[in-house]
């Protein structure tokens, strides 16, 4: 395929929703590996491109609509080789507040669907597992099950 036509196919790409270098290198490759540097950079100078602008996005919407924690969305956004001072930088973006709320009702959800199995401490084992699963800090699940707990 000829630069221009992949060029203008991945402008119209990253137009639509935000792309990281690394997911847009994966499409240009698929479609014609020699010019796959060149289509990276001149989508990065004009700023269709944009690794802080993604990973914002990326942690923003892991957070508030799937209900991922801090760890998961770094492990997740590093796998797509964004640098690390562009992660913490992303996670820092997320509000706080809405995390811990999305973590409440994560765990009061599953803490419903386990009620009906037997021995607490093999339903908190469970409910712990799930939490740090979704990418969750131990020390901020076993805070807020505390505060659950207790009220």
């Amino acid at each position: 395929m000829e630069y221009e036509l992949i060029l203008a196919k991945m402008m119209r790409l990253c137009s639509m929703s935000e792309h990281c270098k690394s997911d847009v290198l994966k499409k240009v490759e698929s479609l014609d590996a020699s010019d796959a540097a060149k289509v990276i950079d001149t989508l990065c100078e004009n700023d269709f491109i944009n690794e802080h602008r993604y990973a914002k996005a990326f942690a923003r919407d892991k957070s508030s609509l799937q209900g991922w924690g801090e760890m998961k969305i770094r492990v997740a956004l590093s796998q797509k080789k964004i640098a690390p001072e562009v992660i913490t930088e992303a996670i820092s973006s997320i509000d706080s507040e809405a995390a811990r709320k999305k973590l409440t009702s994560l765990m009061l959800a599953k803490m419903k669907a386990l009620s009906g199995e037997g021995d607490e401490q093999i339903k908190k084992v469970k409910l712990f597992r799930y939490l740090t699963g979704r990418g969750y800090n131990y020390d901020l699940i076993k805070q807020i099950y505390d505060n659950i707990r207790s009220n």
